[in-house]
């Protein structure tokens, strides 16, 4: 009886851990209400839950998110990490022409965008983790030079989905007073609004919708090949890549994708892009299907019609098995037509958007 009495407080221990850790501010709200009712009208969402456009199962083998974190600890691999910091150049965003367009990569999927005479920041992590705890996705050194006081005044704060090393909770909650606008795929807002930012401020699209700015500048929410989520309760809210067009520019990201038809499909819709930022790193073959290889993103950036290709989810933060550099090897060396154009920037350099010859050093060569 003992024994028995001792198990269950031990068990009921743990569940009340389980209900703290989970209310934490951090792990964000699901959506309900007027947002679900929304969800809930989109073609992508049946039987409570988003799908892809074609079927994406998150695990290409029979394997579970257990045993591949159980399989990193007991069969580490070489090289994760780089043996030094990284190079990184500290651009002072509050001093650029906001008339000048210009892509500037913050490391991972961050980028800073100046299109139209709008400022805009997509998906930033500028935590020194992309994980609910501090302890795991550290990232490497040298990557963490930017912080929420180093932005201007953001016109829009582009989320591309819930997951923690693209929806950070420290940063976003840290850019409230200088974010005009929030837009995101649907089911996001609920996060938004529980961080404290105010209702009005926030623009949830579903797949093929666009949100108009003043000054010329659109903003269309477009389909990718992924997941969502920030713990135990996948697809309650979309994920999404974004086209950024004015008068001058068409520019394309991602977000996370796996390989698909729909990146044929966009490029036709919008006649090819100037430049176009895709997923090309923390790929692995057991998911295949939801992130891609750098041979991959080479031949969705000729299916997108690009003109300028950057990888992107890469040289920050390492949750796959390959070498940290290997994405940006990979890509270098894979084959493409004479119409497109890789850009290797460090951390912080301006890709700017009316220099169509504009090169960059293979920096990753020298790290190590």
């Amino acid at each position: 009886m003992l024994i028995l009495s001792g198990t269950f407080v031990i068990v009921l221990c743990l569940a009340l851990g389980a209900c703290v850790l989970l209310n934490q501010p951090k792990f964000g709200e699901l959506p309900a209400g007027e947002r679900l009712a929304a969800i809930e009208k989109s073609p992508y969402y049946a039987d409570g839950k988003f799908k892809n456009l074609i079927p994406t199962p998150k695990f290409t083998r029979d394997v579970s998110t257990f045993s591949i974190i159980w399989k990193s600890w007991t069969e580490p691999r070489e090289r994760l990490v780089p043996e030094r910091p990284l190079p990184a150049v500290k651009t002072d965003l509050k001093n650029l022409d906001r008339m000048t367009d210009l892509v500037i990569w913050l490391g991972h999927s961050s980028f800073y965008i100046q299109l139209g005479g709008k400022r805009l920041l997509l998906d930033p992590v500028f935590s020194d983790s992309a994980a609910p705890f501090p302890f795991f996705n550290k990232a490497f050194a040298g990557t963490s030079i930017y912080q929420a006081d180093d932005m201007p005044e953001i016109d829009v704060l582009l989320i591309s989905h819930d997951h923690w090393d693209h929806l950070d909770y420290p940063t976003v909650v840290a850019l409230k007073d200088k974010v005009g606008r929030v837009v995101s795929p649907l089911g996001l807002g609920a996060h938004f609004e529980t961080w404290v930012y105010p209702a009005e401020k926030i623009v949830e699209a579903d797949w093929y919708q666009q949100v108009d700015l003043d000054g010329g500048v659109r903003i269309h929410v477009l389909p990718t090949r992924h997941y969502s989520g920030r713990f135990l309760k996948q697809n309650k809210t979309l994920w999404a890549g974004f086209a950024l067009v004015s008068a001058e520019q068409r520019l394309f990201f991602s977000g996370d994708s796996g390989y698909g038809p729909h990146f044929k499909e966009i490029g036709q819709r919008f006649g090819g892009f100037d430049l176009v930022a895709l997923d090309c790193g923390q790929y692995d073959e057991r998911w295949a299907y939801i992130h891609m290889t750098p041979e991959e993103a080479v031949r969705a950036a000729h299916d997108l019609k690009a003109e300028r290709l950057l990888p992107s989810h890469v040289g920050r933060f390492s949750i796959a098995r390959h070498a940290w550099d290997e994405p940006f090897i990979r890509v270098a060396s894979a084959p493409m037509d004479e119409a497109l154009r890789l850009l290797t920037p460090m951390i912080g350099e301006s890709v700017h958007l009316t220099i169509k010859d504009q090169a960059f050093d293979l920096w990753w060569a020298v790290v190590d």
